[in-house]
């Protein structure tokens, strides 16, 4: 995989925002071949470029296609960057495994995966009644994302990026931002202050870092 620096991907993901973001399509399994190529570069133009020669094979819609390449492309990279942050601080230790959907890093001896989200619509409340109500949120989020691949009920600590002005999607290409809020997480974190979570007979311990502009 490219390792480009943090800075060199914030400028890349930043070109993303010259477009609108929409899912015009559910995420599917077909669709996600279609479009894996997104995983091989965090270079803009060489995957719109992929982009048209997919769309040529497969004979697809054109804007169905570069949204849902895009938006992957987008999510995967700032998720790179944001999980380069975490392993790059003193005391967090990279997984051992770098395949291991359930584990991205350890932090004070515990095993996390970490998600980027924005602050979700379907929640249906505000942002102050969400960080009033964590564990409310924290299943919501459990509960609903990552209906894909990455759906598990593990340790998981929840980035969620909020704009005033409801853009809260471009927030996932402000890396250096992300950095500073994520560095001061863990400079302060408490195991004990962890969101303990429960379903039946599994269980699992969380958290929300807060990212609002």
């Amino acid at each position: 995989m490219v390792d480009l620096s943090l800075f060199d991907i914030e400028q890349e993901l930043k070109k993303r925002h010259a477009y609108p973001y929409e899912w015009g399509r559910k995420q599917n399994n077909i669709w996600d071949d279609y479009t894996n190529f997104i995983y091989k570069t965090p270079y803009w133009e060489p995957v719109v470029e992929v982009m048209k020669a997919t769309i040529e094979a497969y004979d697809l819609d054109k804007k169905e296609l570069f949204q849902y390449a895009a938006n992957r492309w987008y999510n995967f990279w700032s998720a790179m960057a944001i999980e380069k942050i975490f392993t790059q601080i003193e005391g967090v230790v990279p997984a051992l495994n770098p395949k291991d959907r359930l584990v991205d890093f350890n932090l004070n001896g515990i095993d996390f995966d970490h998600k980027t989200s924005v602050f979700p619509k379907g929640f249906k409340q505000t942002l102050y009644y969400a960080q009033n109500h964590k564990e409310e949120l924290l299943n919501w989020l459990y509960k609903n994302q990552s209906q894909q691949q990455r759906k598990h009920l593990e340790n998981r600590l929840f980035l969620v990026v909020y704009a005033q002005d409801g853009e809260h999607w471009k927030l996932k290409a402000e890396i250096t931002w992300l950095q500073s809020i994520i560095q001061k997480y863990v400079s302060t974190f408490e195991a004990s202050l962890l969101t303990p979570l429960n379903w039946n007979e599994k269980s699992a311990l969380s958290d929300i870092i807060w990212a609002v502009q």
